[in-house]
C-alpha cells in the first residue's frame, strides 16, 4: 500500500479520509463504499483525485476539520465568560427524576450533582468554562450521571463505585497554557454510574462511538 506522504498531499490526504469517516458516521455512505472511498485517498496521488471522492457528498468539499471547530470553540468560551458572572458553587439535584444541562451555561466553580434513583445530565461541549479548574462532585444512589466533554478540553477524574460504575474514556489534552480550563471530576456511585464521555458538538453517542472506531481502524493502517 502507498504511503499516506507529507506536505500539502499528506494533509489533504488526511482530512479526506476524516470527512469519509464522517459522512459515514452520518449514513451517507455504505460500509463498502466507505472502504473503497478510503481505499482510494490512501493510493490518490494528487490533490485532484483525493477531491473526486467528496464531489457527489453532502458540502463536496474538504471540511474544517471538528478538532479545530471544538479547539475554537472551547478559545471563544473561555474569553467570553467574565470573572463576576462565574458563582462558587452550583447545585444539581435528580430524586425519582431527571436534571440537564447543555447548551451556553456558565458552570460555578465548584458543581454539585447528585442523582437519586433519578438522573443528571452535563453536558461541557458549548459550557462557558473560566480560566482555571473547574470541579465537578457527583454522587448516585441508584441513579446516573452521564457527563459528556468536548475534545480538546483538560479533564482529569476520579471515582469509587460500589456496586456500580465510574467509567472515564480517557483522551487527555494538556494546553501550554497554564490558564486553560481544566475539568475536575470526582464522584461516589453506589449501585449506580457516572459515565464521562468526550463526543464533538451535535454528535451523537452513535456517532462517537463510530468515529472512534474507524479512527483506531485508521490508525492501524498507517502503521502497515
Amino acid at each position: 500500500m502507498m504511503e499516506s506522504g507529507g506536505g500539502a498531499l499528506g494533509t489533504t490526504r488526511q482530512q479526506a479520509i476524516d470527512a469519509l469517516c464522517e459522512h459515514f458516521a452520518n449514513d451517507v455512505l455504505s460500509v463498502e463504499e466507505f472502504e473503497r472511498r478510503v481505499d482510494r485517498a490512501h493510493r490518490a496521488e494528487s490533490m485532484d483525485e483525493i477531491r473526486e471522492l467528496l464531489v457527489d457528498l453532502p458540502s463536496g468539499d474538504l471540511p474544517v476539520r471538528q478538532e479545530n471547530v471544538a479547539s475554537t470553540a472551547i478559545e471563544r468560551a473561555q474569553a467570553s465568560v467574565p470573572a463576576s458572572r462565574v458563582k462558587e458553587r452550583g447545585f444539581m439535584v435528580a430524586a425519582l427524576g431527571g436534571v440537564e444541562r447543555k447548551g451556553r451555561w456558565i458552570p460555578a466553580r465548584q458543581n454539585f450533582a447528585v442523582a437519586l434513583m433519578g438522573g443528571v445530565v452535563l453536558d461541557f461541549r458549548e459550557a462557558l468554562l473560566p480560566p482555571g479548574e473547574t470541579e465537578v462532585w457527583v454522587f448516585t444512589v441508584m441513579g446516573g450521571a452521564d457527563i459528556i466533554v468536548p475534545p480538546g478540553l483538560t479533564v482529569e477524574s476520579d471515582g469509587v463505585a460500589i456496586l456500580g460504575g465510574f467509567e472515564h474514556l480517557e483522551d487527555v489534552a494538556v494546553s501550554p497554557d497554564p490558564d486553560a480550563p481544566v475539568l475536575h471530576i470526582r464522584g461516589l456511585a453506589i449501585m449506580g454510574g457516572v459515565d464521562v464521555t468526550v463526543r464533538y458538538p451535535g454528535e451523537t453517542p452513535r456517532e462517537a462511538k463510530r468515529r472512534r472506531r474507524f479512527a483506531k481502524k485508521e490508525k492501524r493502517r498507517r502503521l502497515r
